[in-house]
C-alpha cells in the first residue's frame, strides 16, 4: 500500500501470477494528482509475457495521459493494442472538483462500488476485449462521496468470494490482506485485487 496521508484516495493492491508462471498476465496502474485520481487494470489475454505485454502496453498509454476522459483513454488504449495479444480493461476515475466517480469494464474486469452505509453495487461489464479494432464503450458515473470504496478486480478473483461475510473493511490493505489469507493459497489465475477508500 502507498502511504501517503495528504492522499484524498487510499489504494491498497493484491497480485499473484498464476501458478508456475513468472510473468503475470495482469498490469495495474493508478495516480493521484490535485483534481482527479485514476485506476486501471488490463489482464492481457492467455497469460505469460506475450499476455504481460499487451496489459503492460495500455498501462503505459494511461501513465502518459491520466487527465483524459475516460472514452479517450480507452480508445488511445485500443489503438497502442494494433498488432498485439488484445486485453480486457477496467479503468475507475475520480473528479475531486466535481465530486463525481465514473468507470468503463470491458471483459471480466470487475468493478464494486461500497456506499457508506455499506451497501454494494457490482458493474456488468460490456462483453469482449480490446484488440485494435473500433468497438462501442459505456461509461457509468456517479457522485463520488467520503467514505466509499471501490473495488476493481481481475477474472483470477470471484466477486462472490468479496462477500461482506468474507471481506468486510472500511481499511483498503485489512481488505486485500483479507483476501490474500482466505484464498491467496488456492488461486489458479493471474490474480489482481485493488481495493480504494475515498478519504
Amino acid at each position: 500500500m502507498e502511504a501517503d496521508s495528504a492522499a484524498k484516495v487510499a489504494v491498497s493492491i493484491y497480485q499473484k501470477a498464476k501458478k508456475g508462471n513468472y510473468y503475470c498476465g495482469d498490469s495495474y496502474y493508478y495516480k493521484e494528482t490535485d483534481g482527479k485520481f485514476v485506476c486501471a487494470i488490463a489482464d492481457g489475454l492467455g497469460s505469460g509475457e506475450l499476455a504481460s505485454e499487451s496489459s503492460q502496453a495500455v498501462m503505459d498509454v494511461i501513465e502518459k495521459y491520466p487527465d483524459l476522459e475516460i472514452e479517450s483513454i480507452i480508445t488511445k488504449c485500443n489503438d497502442a493494442l494494433l498488432g498485439k495479444r488484445g486485453v480486457v480493461l477496467g479503468i475507475l476515475n475520480i473528479d475531486f472538483t466535481e465530486q463525481t466517480y465514473s468507470y468503463s469494464s470491458i471483459g471480466n474486469i470487475g468493478i464494486i462500488i461500497i456506499d457508506q452505509e455499506g451497501k454494494r453495487s457490482r458493474n456488468i461489464p460490456l462483453a469482449g476485449y480490446l484488440a485494435g479494432y473500433p468497438r462501442k464503450l459505456r461509461v457509468s458515473r456517479g457522485k463520488a462521496e467520503r467514505g466509499m470504496m471501490f473495488l476493481m478486480f481481475s477474472d483470477g478473483v470471484q466477486d462472490r468470494k468479496l462477500s461482506a461475510k468474507h471481506i468486510n473493511s472500511t481499511n483498503p490493505e485489512v481488505m486485500t490482506q483479507q483476501y490474500k489469507e482466505l484464498y491467496g493459497n488456492s488461486i489458479d489465475d493471474d490474480t489482481t485485487l485493488i481495493a480504494m477508500s475515498y478519504k
